[in-house]
């Protein structure tokens, strides 16, 4: 139990990061739900992918999940810095709420979880129950996803309207943090 419980808190560290970087641009309480939902999601659903689609997928992804996990983390931090650097050239910039694009929540997750994977199958190899392992990876993930949420919150109070562009490059951070196998 305590060795899927640190496996849990490692899953999530990503996510605890990446929710730092969503969180300083300001996110209401539909955000949260949303990002807690998704995050937790993806990283309960893609060990049970890995446990289900078995070794050979594992085996085949490797060292490639993290590469390809990274590569979509990066782009999408960039894809924000683009997007916000775009909004503070018009004038309406800021008049939208805090909210964020579906799509970009989805692929950050699938980014974040891809590598799981392979946890999925190693966890397959103990005798673990799967129910027990979905459940408190789900919920470390939501509650790692929420208590970024709040963090980065509170820093993007300080950062005010650059809040946005300091949420891309967390992200592109913990992109090239995963590549370099610091998360």
């Amino acid at each position: 139990m305590v060795a899927l419980l640190l496996v849990a808190v490692a899953l999530g560290l990503s996510n605890f990061a990446a929710s730092v970087g969503i969180g300083i641009s300001g996110v209401d309480a539909r955000t949260r739900l949303r990002v807690g939902l998704i995050f937790g999601l993806f990283e309960t659903g893609m060990p049970i992918a890995g446990l289900l689609l078995g070794h050979r997928l594992a085996a085949s992804l490797g060292q490639s999940a993290h590469w390809i996990g990274a590569g979509l983390l990066i782009a999408t931090g960039g894809y924000a810095v683009v997007a916000a650097l775009r909004d503070q050239r018009r004038p309406e910039a800021g008049l939208e709420g805090p909210a964020q694009p579906l799509g970009r929540m989805l692929i950050t997750g699938l980014a974040l979880s891809i590598d799981n994977l392979a946890v999925g199958f190693a966890l397959g190899t103990y005798h673990l129950s799967v129910a027990l392992a979905v459940i408190v990876i789900g919920v470390t993930s939501v509650g790692m996803s929420l208590l970024g949420l709040e963090l980065g919150g509170r820093i993007g109070q300080r950062a005010g309207d650059r809040g946005e562009i300091v949420g891309g490059v967390v992200l592109i951070a913990v992109g090239i943090a995963l590549v370099t196998r610091l998360i």
